[in-house]
């Protein structure tokens, strides 16, 4: 690559491979579905993960903390070490706010110093690198009194006196924006270059008393010497002056209420003063590119600086989300397979709805009460929230963060799928059917018994029994084959049975309160199936016409009589010769 951008590259020194094996794989479908960086309704910041996480004081620690929840860890130990720092932080309130008072004062590094390597900084971000430097001292010896392993590492911050002394004698302390206009380098710090601001002076000294002098010999008190880039150096005076001019001022411009003039020997002059100008500003940027050039012989060292300055943000942040919104440090699990969470909670739900408003649920996914969890009842009640946060979880505690729940023992989880919602893809001409039949494929081609799969209402996109078998077919696959910790929302209750038939599924429902023709969902997951999916219940919530309610409930009354009618009719078949009676309970329909 550096033959062709051997310019443009020099700031990058090593160019390391991405491991998969190091990271958990998150697909496109499931950024997009647990909204860790942006929301699914309007793309935007506030409402994801990221945006309850964001405690971050730089811009660099902004971006590793989003490339954190992109890239959660596989390596327990590497967890476990980020977890213990986040825990030190969380106790010691002192540290926290005096480490995050020095890192908000930080400049982002990680951007200056690329443009210095890439020769493209200007005098202000090396006054901005010399800013963030003069704060390792400080932040050494804050650092100094950690006790976790990551912090007492990332607290060996390298000395950079050298780098710090050069800027601040070099580079005056308020610079200008553009490198070409001067004004960049201190008095004393380049002979040559102060044998020629010497030079400028003394010609600048030269017009200011020249403008004295002409004023006296003419009597005009309000003549003045003035530049212009296309005329160079001139004397200005007003019209009503213009017969004071004397004989040895040429003309030179002719303006609305003065005219200008010029002398031979201001002319003369001029041209030593413009020289002096121009070799000052060359001169002072040519000191300065090779003080640039000093400063990025260090880029390596500084990058890592950066890099380590992140780290300490991001953690700094982590522990202040964790102590403001009361989560817990979750137990990793590495010789263990399951889930198990006390009162856990949706990070994003909770902090929008306010943390009493919010109903926590319990979760066990393990060999004893169920790998594979079907979970039925209405909508709005709950289901969907409810698995996101399990995954969310699972996600948090990999990337070395407290968890919003009371406690949490955790297996490592290499993969998380998730299958929910309905959205065409317009562009490639794919239905919704379609679009949730690929994306499902994806996760039975690649999930593994490690992995961690959300499925929402598989099969809804076509006709019932369709719907159904695949949705059964489905389940059945992932318990059987793959092995996987699934959480399975769905609505047809038949598939519940299927419980019954493969041991390590759990039925799982949500509370409704009814009141008469009134529901109220109490968001409290329970084991067992849903008796009904209250749907007619919840298009009065969201309010559908009274008549449309009316009509639905003739229908369903209706549909309701022809299933127990069916049923009779079936029941009262008689046994083909030689079966063997069944209990009453074994009589009724199965699909499965």
């Amino acid at each position: 690559i550096k033959q062709g951008f051997e310019a443009e590259l020099d700031q990058i020194n090593q160019i390391k491979p991405y491991q998969t094996s190091h990271f958990m794989f998150i697909d496109a479908a499931t950024r997009r579905n647990l909204e860790l960086v942006q929301t699914i309704r309007d793309k935007s910041y506030k409402g994801c993960l990221l945006w309850v996480l964001d405690r971050t004081k730089s811009s660099m620690g902004g971006r590793l903390l989003r490339q954190w929840i992109l890239q959660p860890l596989l390596d327990a130990a590497q967890i476990n070490q980020r977890l213990e720092a986040v825990e030190e932080l969380y106790n010691n309130a002192i540290l926290r706010a005096e480490l995050g008072q020095e890192i908000n004062n930080v400049s982002d590094i990680e951007r200056v110093v690329g443009r210095i390597a890439s020769g493209t900084a200007n005098a202000r971000d090396l006054i901005a690198l010399k800013d963030s430097l003069r704060l390792l001292p400080k932040l050494k010896s804050l650092m100094s009194k950690v006790q976790s392993q990551l912090l007492q590492q990332l607290g060996r911050l390298p000395d950079f006196t050298g780098i710090l002394d050069l800027i601040t004698r070099s580079v005056v302390d308020d610079p200008p924006f553009a490198l070409k206009d001067g004004n960049l380098i201190k008095q004393g710090f380049e002979a040559e270059l102060d044998q020629i601001k010497a030079a400028a002076r003394e010609g600048k000294a030269w017009i200011a008393q020249l403008e004295n002098e002409e004023r006296k010999r003419t009597g005009i008190k309000s003549l003045k010497v003035g530049f212009t880039r296309v005329f160079g150096y001139y004397i200005d005076i007003t019209r009503s002056n213009l017969s004071q001019v004397p004989d040895n001022y040429i003309r030179k411009q002719t303006l609305v209420n003065s005219e200008r003039f010029i002398t031979p020997e201001l002319k003369e002059k001029e041209s030593l003063i413009l020289n002096a100008d121009e070799r000052l500003k060359e001169m002072e940027y040519k000191v300065f590119c090779d003080v640039r050039s000093k400063v990025a012989e260090q880029t390596s060292e500084l990058q890592n600086l950066a890099w380590v300055l992140a780290q300490i943000d991001v953690l700094l942040s982590l522990a202040e989300v964790a102590v403001e919104n009361h989560y817990s440090r979750p137990k990793i699990q590495k010789s263990k397979s399951g889930i198990n969470i006390i009162e856990s909670r949706h990070p994003v739900v909770e902090k929008v709805l306010g943390e009493h408003r919010f109903v926590p649920n319990n979760v066990e996914m393990d060999e004893a009460a169920g790998r594979f969890l079907l979970i039925t009842g209405p909508n709005m009640a709950g289901k969907s929230t409810y698995m996101r946060q399990v995954a969310l979880t699972c996600l948090l505690a990999q990337i070395g963060s407290f968890v919003p729940a009371k406690e949490a023992e955790l297996c490592l989880v290499d993969r998380i799928f998730t299958r929910i919602g309905a959205m065409d893809d317009i562009f490639s001409g794919q239905s919704t059917f379609m679009m949730e039949m690929t994306e499902t494929a994806n996760i039975l081609n690649n999930a593994t018994d490690k992995s961690l799969i959300i499925l929402d209402e598989i099969g809804r996109g076509t006709s019932t029994f369709d719907g159904m078998s695949i949705a059964a077919a489905v389940a059945e696959y992932i318990h059987t084959k793959i092995g996987a910790k699934t959480l399975f929302a769905t609505h047809y209750h038949e598939i519940t049975q299927l419980v019954d038939k493969h041991p390590g599924m759990e039925n799982l429902n949500v509370l409704v309160k009814e009141e008469g023709d009134h529901v109220t969902f109490l968001h409290q997951i329970v084991k067992g199936p849903a008796d009904r999916s209250y749907g007619i219940q919840v298009g009065k919530l969201a309010g559908l016409p009274a008549e449309v309610i009316k009509r639905a409930k003739e229908v369903y009354s209706t549909l309701e009589m022809v299933e127990s009618d069916l049923g009779k009719i079936k029941s009262s078949r008689p046994k083909a010769r030689g079966q063997k009676a069944k209990g009453a309970e074994q009589e009724q329909v199965s699909l499965f």
